[in-house]
């Protein structure tokens, strides 16, 4: 459904290079790519959680067939306290030193303003230091497709939702999921909107982690029991405990960031589709800069629909009918265009007004 952003990032990047930027910090020619080292830290999901640090191990290692550069072994983050000197001894090795989640937004800046040479790539966070290059992305505009589609296909008129870690990014999520329900489901959209911006849906569990799987198992049978029949989670690569819920339960159950139908094939059969981030071309195009000696520190970029960066999977389930890909085709040209702007907050979902996007 969506183009491959590669070559759009690396413009983005040239155009935007100069913002934030001091002189030029943070740039600076590597040379060839077989002398460039990079390396992943990640945040509590773990290397191989199926979702989104993979997508970020991904990048470099698509980078590392193209380009030539040494992709070093993932450092995985089990807890917080392990950011900062994990990020230490990544960059005491790495050219390039990929952070990412936005859980160590601060280690990342307390450690790239200690190692003022070093290079650092930041992904779901904005960090202001000059030698670190900033991906964020627009989550709630793939989540408002993903609640279209959601809305469309549901049979109970009752949809989940599973959070990881309360935070703006996955908050994100939630509040264009649901709004995007409501635009073509109000009944069903009803246990996804909380009372008030301090609270959240009857059908919303966040479980306080991104890789207890037993944790979003148990949610997910609980969301099941009381009626979902179709529950979207956030959760990384705790995510997997939904898809076994819902293959227990004969339900279906929709992934993030990747394919995860692809990554988690045993999976496929209750995978809807997923809410696709493309992490793993960010970091590809900001590896690509640095060794064309282009990187730019300092710098922001925000990706979204209009910019190829979030949206809906290429697989789907065959339980995705044309009804609800024509729904989601309406909702896409209505974001891409900017005539229709997607809730970032709970606050902004119960203030916004859902369009009507049936035929």
């Amino acid at each position: 459904m969506y183009k491959r952003l590669g070559v759009l990032i690396a413009l983005s990047v040239l155009l935007i290079g100069g913002i934030g930027c001091g002189g030029n910090q943070g740039a600076g020619n590597q040379g060839s790519g077989a002398s460039l080292k990079v390396g992943l830290v990640t945040d509590q999901g773990g290397a191989n959680d199926g979702s989104f640090n993979e997508a970020a191990d991904i990048g470099i290692k698509r980078a590392e067939e193209d380009f030539g550069i040494k992709r070093l072994n993932p450092i995985e983050s089990l807890q917080q306290e392990q950011y900062q000197p994990n990020l230490k001894t990544m960059a005491g090795a790495a050219d390039l030193t990929v952070g990412a989640g936005f859980m160590m937004a601060s280690s990342m800046k307390a450690v790239s303003d200690q190692l003022p040479d070093k290079k650092f790539l930041m992904v779901d966070a904005t960090i202001d230091s000059p030698n670190v290059l900033s991906y964020v992305f627009k989550e709630q505009e793939g989540a408002y497709l993903a609640g279209v589609m959601a809305g469309t296909l549901t049979k109970s008129n009752k949809i989940g939702f599973i959070g990881g870690k309360t935070g703006e990014v996955i908050e994100r999520f939630e509040a264009g999921f649901a709004a995007g329900v409501a635009s073509v489901n109000l009944e069903a959209a009803k246990g996804l909107i909380p009372v008030n911006a301090n609270s959240h849906g009857t059908f919303v569990k966040y479980i306080d982690s991104f890789n207890d799987q037993s944790k979003a198992k148990e949610a997910a049978n609980i969301l099941y029991n009381s009626g979902a029949d179709i529950i979207f989670h956030c959760a990384a690569g705790a995510g997997e405990g939904l898809f076994l819920a819902a293959k227990e339960k004969g339900k279906y159950a929709i992934g993030v960031d990747s394919d995860q139908a692809k990554l988690l094939p045993s999976y496929a059969d209750v995978i809807l589709f997923s809410v696709i981030k493309k992490v793993d071309e960010a970091v590809y195009s900001a590896i690509d800069s640095l060794q064309k000696g282009e990187f730019k520190g300092g710098s922001t970029i925000s990706l979204g629909v209009k910019e190829n960066g979030v949206g809906i999977s290429e697989t789907l389930n065959e339980a995705v009918n044309e009804e609800a890909k024509e729904a989601v085709r309406r909702a896409e040209e209505s974001v891409r265009s900017g005539s229709l702007t997607i809730p970032d907050t709970l606050d902004k979902l119960l203030k916004f007004e859902a369009p009507s996007l049936k035929q």
